[in-house]
C-alpha cells in the first residue's frame, strides 16, 4: 500500500511547506529584497530548468535588489 501525502490546508505537509515559503519571504524583507519579487524571478528560473547544483544562488540573501 502507498503512503498519500497531502499538501492542502489542514495537512501536516502543508503546513511545513507554507513555513518554509513564509519563512523565506520573511528572509526577503530581512535583507531588504521585494519578497513578491524575489519569489516571481525564483519561480521562473526554476521553471526554465535551474540546475540543483546552483540553487544557494537563488536564495533571498544572494538576490541582487
Amino acid at each position: 500500500m502507498s503512503e498519500t501525502r497531502h499538501y492542502g490546508p489542514g495537512s501536516d505537509g502543508g503546513g511545513r511547506t507554507w513555513a518554509t515559503i513564509a519563512t523565506l519571504l520573511q528572509t526577503a524583507k530581512m535583507n531588504n529584497v521585494d519578497p513578491f519579487a524575489w519569489l516571481a524571478v525564483t519561480l521562473q528560473r526554476i521553471a526554465n530548468g535551474w540546475p540543483n547544483s546552483e540553487l544557494d544562488a537563488l536564495m533571498p540573501w544572494n538576490h541582487a535588489a
